[in-house]
């Protein structure tokens, strides 16, 4: 496995990390046992990046991925969570006051049993007045990260100009990391647009779902991914293609995210012990260009076609 350093924080990520969103049911229904030990598979084989949020699940994959957490080594890995979106009874909340940002990272603390977080962020901020973001809830976790109860604060958001407004309006130092995702896979690489900026600031940057929630798999998105119906049907040809000739789309998307040096860690989400262990070894072989190139040709005009958050 190899180990990127994330910004300036010191710390060194996986270069495959798992994204517990599916320890909360999110995509699939959910065994936890088997969560649980896909958990332990993913720390087992090199994986020590572990990121998770209370909004997964509404509390639920802070409470399996907590499950895990008691059984391995609080130095065996890398934990991010977040605050500012939750949920309760299937209805979703947002709340990116002081308060409750402070009152939420001592509850995830104690969901998942730890007494600290290597990375706290504020999630999904295109559902936040930005300038609360930058004036209010950020300095609230600075605060945290000052007395030691975090150790590095960071930002989330599919829309990458609302990451780059606040990085913008904030002291240096305050963002250390930024969370983006559906913005580095086989479908559309806009993060790259901004890579620059954030890596001349000293701001790590994260990559997640890969598999652009689903779109990028064989199994085929949710009924409720929100992108346009053209990105389904590109990515659904794409992923017959990649079928017919034996080498499947998980794979050649994770492989491609994976080796771009830029991005730190690369989030991937499964419950299932054997997808985690096959992630993995898709991961340690590079990307067929060539394959790539066809791939994109088939999403053709779909590539960069994007949605709102929901």
């Amino acid at each position: 496995m190899e180990y990127r350093e994330l910004g300036k924080t010191g710390l060194k990520l996986s270069a495959l990390a798992f994204g517990a969103s599916s320890l909360g049911g999110v995509f699939h229904s959910l065994k936890e046992e088997d969560g649980i030990k896909a958990v332990h598979t993913a720390v087992d084989n090199g994986i020590n990046f572990i990121d998770v949020s209370p909004y997964y699940g509404h509390l639920k994959a802070e409470m399996v991925l907590g499950k895990a957490l008691r059984e391995i080594p609080r130095d065996k890995y890398i934990l991010s969570t977040k605050v500012g979106r939750y949920g309760k009874d299937g209805v979703n909340t947002w709340d990116y006051s002081a308060a409750r940002a402070r009152a939420s990272v001592f509850e995830s603390m104690e969901r998942l049993g730890v007494d600290y977080i290597d990375l706290i962020n504020v999630h999904d901020i295109e559902f936040a007045d930005l300038e609360q973001v930058a004036y209010e809830t950020l300095p609230a976790l600075v605060e945290l990260r000052e007395k030691g109860f975090v150790g590095h604060v960071g930002i989330t958001d599919l829309q990458l100009p609302n990451l780059k407004w606040v990085i913008e309006h904030v002291p240096a130092g305050t963002v250390e990391s930024v969370l983006n995702f559906c913005h580095y896979c086989l479908c559309d690489d806009a993060l790259m647009d901004d890579i620059d900026f954030f890596l001349s600031r000293g701001i790590g940057v994260i990559n997640a779902s890969l598999l652009s929630m689903g779109l990028l798999s064989q199994r085929g998105a949710p009924d409720w991914h929100p992108a346009p119906a053209a990105l389904h049907e590109a990515c659904r040809k794409a992923c017959e293609y990649c079928d017919s000739i034996g080498y499947p789309i998980e794979k050649l998307a994770i492989q491609y995210s994976v080796g771009e040096p830029r991005i730190s860690a690369n989030l991937f989400s499964s419950s299932s012990p054997a997808n985690v262990l096959k992630n993995i070894e898709y991961a340690s072989e590079p990307a067929d260009p060539e394959v790539v190139a066809k791939v994109r040709s088939i999403i053709g005009d779909a590539f960069r076609l994007t949605w709102k958050n929901s």
